[in-house]
């Protein structure tokens, strides 16, 4: 466990030398230090892992030395291994590795291979500092070292200037959300006088007081900065147009790093956000309106890529609904089923683009399932583990379990909003099928309209393999551990009353059946009644509604005139200098005057006699004015 930093280094040197080499470096070069890097820092996070779980220790610290210290804040580049550190850990590198070599061959060709590499390797170790940060300084640290990399990674190709802005706005929304975070760790700070994690964990009870407006802020701080990053509404808006990068930085961003980071953030303090239930309740609601919102809009998407960035945000949805319910041992499996099949997904799409001549409107597509089956079977697992389908996936062993914890918490707690958000988790269950039906139908179904070639490639179809394995029912031997690790960790674990069992057991298995009614009635729509589905999307009925989906219920438009039109004009008006202007106004005054007595200098007597004149009458009424005011 001692080589734990190795994890950190070995990415971090990766970066430092395809940076320096850029374009001096060949492709074979760039991809054996970029992979190699990651692979080796999978290889040393799985020696900490392995030593770390024989040790029998709940947590292991290193200190590598002292950040800096300022008036007695002292934070260390301190390393904290948990339970919930591994898990992170282990997904990150690990996920992280699969693409990586998908990578390599994905973007052979492309200009900019090694630069691409370097910012890859770059991300993963500032999602590794994230995570295995033992103090918040360290955690922001490498929270705003992965929000850097998805600017330039999701602009990659800026010389399309719409990739560009893409970048701009996935970097401007989140760091929305950081402010946020940064005003947590400020409150956090001022009740704990320290930014260590572990000690604000075990000590939130007793320092903070509950429902407290102190808490209640505090809680509220630390959940919108992990919405910026996780995609949650309000602060959703950037996760589709991060589409604009290299299919690769899209699984790992969306599947092993950034989106997840929120959710490590909310499960980790989590003794602070339950001192403001409310919060709590804020924050299930949040997971719920998002999971609706991304469903809604993944439905009538056309670009394969924006349909599995809102399933994303779908996902997410649920796990913050856990989080909310104090399910966080489901959520956080969640999240590692969500990594492998969502990465399988993404990886996948990459080869239906590149198969396809880098097309990516689903509508130009069809008929791939006889020109790159594999791609297809890997489709097929990892949309039936996104639908969550019983046994044979892992979505069912990790989604069910967090819809069986909220709706057996609206007994628990006696709140039935808890019961109405177990039925929007069902309903977005529903749309999941469907949206994942019609992908998988529309793309690899029916009549052939792009000329697609063969792929070949033991890096291309690897990683797919792996990755397709683990998001089949080979999950279910995988909750035992995962939920082990985070007991461990303290991480509290979602217990259901013997006489509730039944009915949370039914709960889930109803989840269950409406996922698979949702696949009969997508494969009614799109394979027997696909003429009468395009007849009511031509109404104004169904354009109209396709259209509020297209845009996502049109978020983006709102934030344009609330936010971004207000901004550019006043950005308008400073540009002009008002404030400078106003200093303008003496000078002005000054040479106003000059100008008008300069004029009055003419030389005519008749009019100085004049002048003279109007100017004793004036004095005489003034005088006479003051002395009839003063009687």
């Amino acid at each position: 466990m001692s080589t734990l930093y190795l994890t950190i280094l070995f990415p971090l040197i990766g970066f430092i030398l395809l940076a320096a080499g850029r374009d001096k470096l060949s492709e074979n070069v760039a991809a054996i230090v970029g992979v190699g890097s990651v692979g080796l820092s999978a290889l040393f996070a799985l020696l900490a892992g392995l030593a770390f779980t024989s040790s029998g220790q709940p947590v292991f610290v290193q200190h590598l030395w002292t950040w800096f210290n300022v008036g007695g804040f002292a934070p260390g580049i301190t390393l904290h291994l948990d339970g919930l550190s591994l898990l992170m850990m282990g997904m990150i590198t690990g996920v992280g590795f699969l693409i990586h070599i998908f990578a390599s061959w994905y973007m052979r060709g492309e200009e900019g291979y090694a630069r691409f590499f370097s910012y890859f390797n770059l991300f993963v170790a500032s999602m590794l500092v994230l995570v295995l940060g033992d103090n918040l300084a360290l955690l922001f640290l490498g929270w705003e070292g992965v929000g850097l990399c998805s600017y330039l990674l999701i602009g990659f190709y800026y010389s399309n200037p719409a990739n560009g802005w893409a970048a701009i706005k996935a970097f401007t929304v989140t760091r929305v959300g950081d402010v946020f975070l940064l005003i947590a760790l400020f409150l956090l700070y001022q009740q704990f006088g320290t930014l260590n994690t572990q000690y604000i964990v075990e000590n939130a009870a007793s320092v903070m007081t509950q429902s407290s407006s102190l808490s209640i802020w505090t809680a509220l701080m630390l959940f919108l900065g992990a919405a910026g990053k996780s995609a949650q509404i309000p602060l959703q808006t950037w996760l589709a147009d991060a589409m604009a990068g290299p299919t690769p930085v899209s699984a790992l961003i969306h599947a092993a790093t950034m989106v997840t980071a929120g959710v490590y953030l909310t499960s980790r303090m989590h003794t602070v956000i339950e001192m403001a239930p409310a919060v709590m309740q804020f924050i299930s609601i949040t997971g719920a309106v998002t999971l609706l919102v991304a469903g809604f809009a993944a439905l009538v998407q056309t670009d394969i890529k924006r349909i599995l960035a809102y399933s994303t945000m779908s996902q997410l949805g649920y796990m913050f609904m856990a989080v909310g319910a104090e399910a966080y041992q489901a959520g956080l499996f969640h999240m590692l089923a969500h990594a492998f099949f969502k990465a399988l997904l993404f990886l996948s799409s990459g080869a239906v683009i590149l198969a396809c001549h880098h097309e990516q409107n689903i509508f130009k597509m069809g008929g791939l399932r006889k020109k790159i089956p594999f791609v297809f079977w890997c489709f097929v697992i990892g949309g039936g583990a996104l639908a969550a389908l019983p046994i044979v996936t892992i979505g069912f062993f990790s989604k069910d379990a967090i819809l069986g914890a909220v709706y057996a918490q609206s007994t628990l707690a006696n709140l039935p909003l808890y019961n109405t958000l177990y039925w929007v988790g069902v309903a977005g269950a529903f749309l999941t099928s469907i949206y994942t039906f019609r992908l998988i139908w529309v793309v690899f179904f029916g009549e052939e309209k792009t000329e697609a070639h063969a792929i070949h490639g033991v890096t291309y179809w690897g990683p797919l393999a792996i990755l397709a394995f683990l998001s089949t029912g080979v999950g279910y031997f995988l909750q035992a551990p995962v939920l082990k690790l985070l007991s461990g960790a303290n991480i509290p674990a979602f217990t259901i009353p013997e006489q509730l069992e039944a009915a949370v057991s039914h709960a889930e298995h109803l989840a269950s059946g409406v996922a698979i009614v949702g696949l009969v009635i997508g494969i009614a729509l799109f394979v027997f009644a696909y003429n009468a589905v395009k007849s009511f999307a031509a109404t104004g009925l169904g354009s109209g509604l396709a259209h509020i989906c297209r845009t996502a219920f049109g978020f983006d438009a709102l934030y344009d005139i609330v936010f971004v039109k207000p901004y550019l004009l006043i950005a308008k008006i400073l540009g002009r200098d008002p404030i400078d202007g106003l200093w303008l106004v003496l000078p002005a005054l000054v040479k106003g005057g000059n100008s008008f007595t300069s004029a009055r200098q003419t030389g005519s007597l008749r009019e100085y006699a004049s002048s003279m004149s109007l100017g004793v009458v004036v004095l005489l009424m003034i005088l006479i004015i003051i002395q009839v005011v003063g009687k």
